[in-house]
């Protein structure tokens, strides 16, 4: 049984969390403490990598990545090919699972005291400052809730790797592809395999996260 697409699922995701991470919590923030004009455009946007079709999002992602498109022949010029690489999984598990982790924190920032911030900001704290100390240790369980949905989505991801990596064994091929070529091919022992370790990776995540989630402060 070669296991490479899983290592591959797994690194994959673990990137992919990682920029979610970066690009998630300040858009969560911003849409969950801050009034400005856009508010909800920017919201709407968010959101709809989950309603559009995988395909929609992995053609239009293609377009911008692939050595034709703009940020493909730019990358180009410094040696840098994204398109049908392993990093091409990772930014479209990272477009797919955006959203989860967005909603998910920004609901948490929503639930702050804001009076707890004003309280900091009094004390000379700066808006940074208040963000480390005050708001994101008051919601770390919905960023930290987020961050996992983020990371089973990225693992899970079928439609938009399909378009802008492949399914190229031993270099783009991640579990899900693994398993439907499998299937594809009537070896239905290694699917089963395959969906087994990967529904028993889901499953402990999502177990860990509702222990953590019960933990008091």
């Amino acid at each position: 049984m070669d296991l490479f697409p899983l290592w591959l699922s797994i690194r994959v995701s673990l990137v992919a969390t990682a920029l979610t991470l970066a690009l998630g919590v300040p858009l969560a923030w911003a849409l969950g403490r801050r009034r400005f004009a856009g508010r909800e455009l920017l919201a709407a946007l968010v959101v709809t990598p989950l309603v559009l079709p995988p395909t929609v999002l992995g053609y239009y992602l293609l377009v911008l990545i692939g050595a034709p498109g703009p940020l493909g022949r730019l990358l180009g010029r410094i040696g840098v090919e994204l398109a049908f690489t392993w990093k091409a999984a990772v930014v479209a598990a990272c477009v797919g699972s955006l959203p989860l982790l967005v909603r998910a924190a920004q609901a948490g920032f929503e639930g702050v005291d804001a009076r707890l911030e004003q309280a900091a900001r009094t004390l000379g704290r700066s808006e940074w400052s208040v963000f480390w100390s005050v708001t994101l240790p008051l919601a770390w369980r919905a960023v930290l809730a987020g961050a996992v949905l983020a990371f089973c989505r990225a693992f899970g991801d079928f439609g938009i790797t399909l378009m802008v990596a492949g399914s190229i064994p031993g270099r783009t091929q991640t579990l899900p592809l693994a398993i439907y070529d499998h299937v594809q091919a009537n070896q239905m022992t290694e699917a089963n395999t395959l969906a087994a370790l990967a529904v028993a990776l889901v499953v402990a995540l999502l177990l860990g996260l509702g222990r953590l989630g019960r933990l008091r402060y």
